[in-house]
């Protein structure tokens, strides 16, 4: 049973995959099955009663007859279902909760209508295509989810990793860490950990899933001939993120534009916020049960294509870029807890947008079998790019503040130049390339050097 603290946290972070609010009682109490009914069809999840759209705790009065009409509701789902309503005092207020089972006789039926769950909504199944492919996949389990009993991720967790999630999903400090990992619903009733949860916050899940990997491969010119840079990303999937990103910057030309007195602005070749979009997407709907393939970023001298495993699911086919579906729920909502993804089916959009906003080509889409976007790149160099003057000044002031003080930390990089964290971090990695600096000790205890050359 959930405790008050435990409900306090999910509250916090509002509705997703998993979690459903209702500030009351709905009239027609059949609302409430509808979304049970859903959760049992996908990975499965908690409802909340007594708690608004804005994540205020309401509180809620359930007497014994709306208790038992909840209950004969849960029964004309078909096959039974066992969840049970219960009342948890939370800051002095009632709230009713529904613990819902990912259940194991898919598919769940509600007066012969099947709901599903779809990000943060429910929806019911209205064609009979959308049907048909349903039961096709209803004896397909989210690979997410499948339990892992042998696995010890305490052991195994990368504390660095699980730490900047904390701060990114905005989790206080004081909460211990088995309780945001259950809470989470990393764990099955066996207590077993799912493989999503080895995938977000093993040091090394690819050691368990050997394909979930990201390669990333820098070819000369416009075919896959020759190869200039093949690096592969391993790790927790948010440092899979973070390194392809760095890899990409490293790559892509950048501008810095100087206006006024004000900081300089990098305006990149592509824009990077296409970059962090594909590849979210790729790591949090790939299929991994598909061990022949790796996530794939490839740069040539007229595009980068990104690429993963798993054309498009049957239920955003017909509405491409404006609905989402993933093949992973619970990475897919541990990406959204960290606030990667702004809002529910606006990753296609955004990138279009973005892309027409930089005078270039909207992304194209390959959507069956392996699914791939390609963005063109511009065929000019940027105006300004890579400037001798710009580049040395910076240069210069970086390496001015480590000559003053070896352990200048990046924030201070930033004020000073003007530029932004990854534009820091851009320079400095330039720096360590060209063997003009190097880092000593680790990231947070260690220090800045001037090779002796310097």
């Amino acid at each position: 049973m959930m405790t008050a603290e435990d409900i306090q946290l999910l509250v916090s972070n509002g509705e997703d995959y998993h979690t459903e609010f209702k500030v009351s009682i709905p009239s027609k109490i059949r609302e409430l099955t509808e979304e049970i009914c859903a959760f049992a069809n996908a990975a499965g999840g908690v409802l909340l009663i007594g708690v608004d759209d804005t994540n205020q705790i309401k509180g809620v009065h359930i007497d014994n007859a709306k208790r038992s009409a909840i209950q004969n509701s849960i029964g004309d789902i078909s096959p039974s279902l066992h969840c049970t309503l219960s009342v948890v005092e939370v800051e002095g207020k009632s709230v009713g909760v529904i613990e819902v089972p990912s259940g194991p006789k898919k598919p769940y039926v509600l007066s012969g209508a099947i709901y599903v769950r779809m990000g943060p909504n429910s929806q019911k199944l209205t064609t009979a295509e959308e049907m048909r492919d349903f039961f096709q996949q209803a004896d397909r389990i989210y690979f997410d989810t499948i339990p892992h009993p042998a696995y010890d991720l305490y052991s195994a967790l990368d504390e660095d990793n699980f730490q900047e999630f904390r701060t990114e999903a905005r989790l206080h400090s004081s909460i211990p860490t088995p309780q945001i990992l259950h809470n989470l619903q990393l764990f099955d009733e066996n207590e077993a950990i799912k493989g999503g949860g080895i995938l977000f916050f093993a040091k090394v899940p690819e050691e368990r899933f050997f394909q979930a990997v990201v390669r990333c491969v820098l070819f000369k010119g416009i075919t896959k001939v020759h190869i200039i840079d093949d690096k592969t990303f391993g790790g927790p999937l948010y440092r899979q993120y973070q390194q392809a990103m760095a890899w990409l910057e490293s790559k892509l030309q950048v501008a810095y534009l100087i206006e006024g007195t004000g900081p300089r602005k990098e305006v990149w070749e592509i824009p990077l916020t296409v970059f962090k979009e594909a590849i979210i997407n790729a790591l949090s709907h790939r299929d991994y049960y598909e061990q022949g393939a790796v996530i794939t970023i490839e740069m040539f001298d007229d595009r980068v294509e990104v690429s993963n495993p798993g054309g498009l699911l049957w239920g955003v086919v017909k509405d491409f870029g404006h609905r989402s579906m993933s093949r992973n729920p619970l990475v897919f909502g541990l990406f959204t807890r960290m606030h990667l993804v702004e809002r529910i089916a606006s990753g296609i959009p955004r990138m279009r947008e973005a892309m027409r906003e930089a005078h270039l080509p909207e992304p194209t889409f390959q959507t069956e079998g392996m699914f791939t976007v390609t963005f063109k790149r511009p065929t000019q160099k940027l105006e300004g790019t890579v400037e001798e003057t710009v580049e040395e000044t910076v240069e210069e002031i970086i390496i001015s503040l480590i000559m003053t003080n070896p352990k200048v930390t990046a924030k201070e990089m930033i004020k000073a130049t003007g530029l932004t964290r990854r534009g820091v971090e851009y320079q400095l990695n330039k720096l360590k390339d060209s063997g003009k600096i190097e880092r000593i000790g680790s990231t947070k205890g260690g220090y800045w050097q001037l090779t002796p050359k310097n």
